[in-house]
């Protein structure tokens, strides 16, 4: 099996690069915020977030390709590095903490390109979360002040733990009903949004989670710190790894379960 600790190890530069970037601007009284073509928000702040990583992937990785929110593709090959500079840029321009940097490193394989690295960064909340193929999830301030994170052991859905972003996007997706009915059989459902519910299924906190509409930079990151924790991270439509559009994220014993209630349309 390959090595990727030093790509691993690079992500973390990058990761410091953009913490300090995004800190610097957070809650800042003149950050500039425009509205994109699908009226969603960018700032400041996520622009000069993936630039600044961008540029450093041109320097240390020269033959890689890179994906970004807001950039788009830039280059060709077997090895890509996906780039959100702010995931929950919502949360960002209203102050509040949950918000993350997402760089995974992909590779081609066999069934397309596969997260084989992955780093989260929310330094608002003072966390980070990583893994890299083989070699586990792990999460903590750095490579060498961490800790091993495996998702949790629960194995009835009367006793789960279930996190989402909003009901509003179940509704559009036609899945509204399954998703109410999952939320009646579960013992705690809570909106944490994000990139946040991915990690907790990691570190066994929450059980499972899902969301209705995604993009590859959305998941990348979060589908490594999943299944190298442990877990399940799939589309509603059962295909492994974060190809589909959507995503359900589990610790592996509810997963059945869990696409069961959201994987149809009404």
């Amino acid at each position: 099996m390959p090595d990727y600790l030093d790509d691993l190890r690079l992500a973390h530069v990058l990761a410091d690069a953009a913490d300090a970037t995004t800190m610097d601007r957070f809650k800042a009284l003149d950050l500039k915020v425009e509205t994109k073509p699908d009226m969603t928000p960018v700032s400041e702040a996520d622009k000069a977030a993936e630039e600044l990583i961008r540029g450093h992937l041109q320097r240390a990785r020269p033959r890689d390709t890179i994906l970004g929110e807001e950039y788009g593709v830039e280059g060709t090959g077997p090895r890509r590095w996906v780039i959100d500079p702010i995931d929950g840029t919502k949360n960002y321009v209203r102050g509040v903490p949950v918000w993350a940097t997402l760089i995974s490193l992909m590779e081609a394989g066999e069934g397309g390109y596969q997260p084989v690295v992955g780093v989260v960064s929310a330094p608002a909340l003072g966390r980070r979360w990583w893994a890299a193929k083989g070699n586990g999830a792990f999460s903590g301030r750095s490579l060498t002040s961490a800790g091993r994170i495996h998702v949790s052991r629960v194995g009835r859905l009367t006793d789960a733990s279930f996190a989402y972003s909003s009901l509003s996007g179940w509704e559009e997706q036609g899945r509204l009903d399954g998703f109410l009915d999952l939320s009646r059989h579960v013992w705690r459902t809570r909106a944490y949004g994000d990139f946040w519910p991915y990690m907790m299924v990691a570190e066994g906190s929450v059980d499972f989670c899902a969301e209705p509409e995604l993009s590859l930079w959305d998941m990348a990151a979060t589908a490594i710190v999943v299944t190298e924790a442990g877990g399940t991270f799939t589309g509603l439509d059962g295909r492994p790894g974060p190809h589909s559009g959507n995503a359900a994220a589990s610790n592996g014993l509810l997963h059945d379960e869990l696409l069961g209630y959201l994987g149809g349309r009404e």
